[in-house]
């Protein structure tokens, strides 16, 4: 059984569904602190080739708050138009413009303005569309104590899923130690993505966009290609 848990991120980079589809169960949290200035709730997509940002605003409140406790504001309505419309005319001469962008849209038209709902149902929007059958499961579901932080948190979490393995996207190989999980009987790997490129129109290549450009420029088939082009460590 192999493992991996991240924080919702909105429409990420292909590296984030490397990371879902090299796995059996994907935990998705929900019950931790929302970051300022994270990729939860922003990303980068293409826009006359050089990468533009775009963001999902949030209510204003406490920095204390988990994931699951925060909101869109009030000025998404207008903002989510905006995204749809940025995307529309950045991506409406790419290759799958008619198969992406429904997708895309959908996503964006998700009435749930609760900060996690919104993105979760994205993830499994985009998850249906690249055909990966992974397992999803929301962290606050577990039976287990939730107090417990960082690696000792993980640990418990694969305990609770019977995992014989757990991979961690390669930015966390200075949190974890693999002794310690070997210690509990789980294998601990970092996944790696190996360079992927692709054409953008006739613009120089601009990589690690959201999923968005990956799906815009490249078939369904093609896509499950690349999430193969990982290495593990």
């Amino acid at each position: 059984m192999k493992v991996a848990i991240m924080q919702p991120y909105f429409l990420p980079y292909i590296g984030y569904w490397q990371l879902i589809n090299a796995v059996d169960k994907f935990v998705v949290y929900d019950n931790i602190k929302y970051v300022k200035r994270s990729w939860i709730n922003r990303n980068k997509m293409l826009l006359n080739g050089h990468e533009s940002l775009f963001s999902l605003p949030l209510k204003s409140d406490s920095d204390y708050l988990d994931i699951v406790k925060r909101e869109l504001s009030t000025s998404f309505e207008k903002e989510r138009l905006k995204i749809i419309r940025k995307i529309e005319e950045s991506y409406k001469k790419a290759p799958y413009f008619d198969d992406a962008y429904p997708v895309i849209a959908e996503c964006l038209s998700y009435s749930d303005k609760n900060l996690f709902s919104f993105i979760y149902h994205s993830i499994n929007q985009i998850k249906a569309y690249l055909g990966i059958d992974t397992q999803m499961i929301v962290s606050s579901t577990i039976d287990m104590d939730h107090s417990l932080r960082s690696q000792d948190r993980v640990i418990a979490t694969c305990k609770k899923l019977a995992a014989q393995t757990y991979i961690n996207s390669i930015g966390g190989i200075e949190l974890y130690d693999k002794k310690v999980f070997a210690e509990h009987g789980i294998e601990l790997l970092f996944i790696q993505s190996k360079p992927i490129e692709y054409e953008q129109y006739d613009d120089p290549f601009v990589p690690w966009l959201s999923i968005i450009d990956v799906m815009m420029f490249n078939s369904p088939e093609k896509i499950r290609e690349m999430l193969d082009a990982y290495d593990l460590i």
